[in-house]
């Protein structure tokens, strides 16, 4: 695919992300994303089959995003406890930039094909593993069962930014990545 064409999508897909995550995805018709992007609704077929399509692509690249910057974090030679605040900035920073997409994902998980539904859970699964194995080697008193509790909370607090942008940008990454943080080391 040229540089073009994956811009114009990447494009399509980022408009589709504020409109679903502003009108939920059932509130969103072909014809407002191509509005959207200033095309006409049935020209975006030919980036996309169909809108299902758009919103599987959406939550399947951001999951490998995830567990690909992830993955690398936490394979980086390092001291653990600063290999997990790296991991913990990594999340922070996503979601600082992509509040739509958080939204996307919380609200229409339920709304992807049976076939995306399980590749998004599995990469899901995947990154939640590595924050698992970060989170034990940061803080060994941890057993596998409760690192996966801490990881899974700390996702639902840092997750919650689309809710919470009371503080500039700046400040509010200094104090998620702190309150995350805080909550990792108390659960060891």
């Amino acid at each position: 695919m040229n540089g073009e064409k994956a811009s114009r999508r990447e494009q399509i897909l980022a408009a589709a992300a504020e409109l679903f995550a502003r009108h939920g995805f059932h509130g969103v018709g072909i014809d407002d994303i191509g509005a959207a992007v200033g095309i006409s609704g049935p020209a975006l077929y030919r980036h996309f089959r169909s809108k299902d399509a758009m919103l599987g692509e959406m939550l399947g690249s951001i999951s490998r995003f995830l567990l690909e910057g992830g993955t690398e974090l936490a394979e980086r030679a390092g001291d653990p406890p600063d290999v997990l605040a790296e991991l913990v900035r990594f999340h922070v920073d996503f979601a600082l930039t992509h509040p739509a997409l958080i939204t996307v994902q919380e609200r229409n998980l339920a709304n992807l094909t049976d076939a995306d539904r399980k590749q998004v859970r599995a990469l899901q699964r995947q990154y939640v593993e590595v924050w698992v194995t970060v989170i034990r080697a940061a803080i060994p008193r941890v057993d596998e069962a409760h690192a996966r509790s801490a990881a899974h909370a700390v996702f639902g607090l840092i997750n919650s930014t689309p809710h919470n942008r009371h503080l500039p940008d700046t400040e509010l990454a200094e104090w998620l990545t702190r309150l995350a943080l805080g909550a990792l080391r108390a659960a060891g």
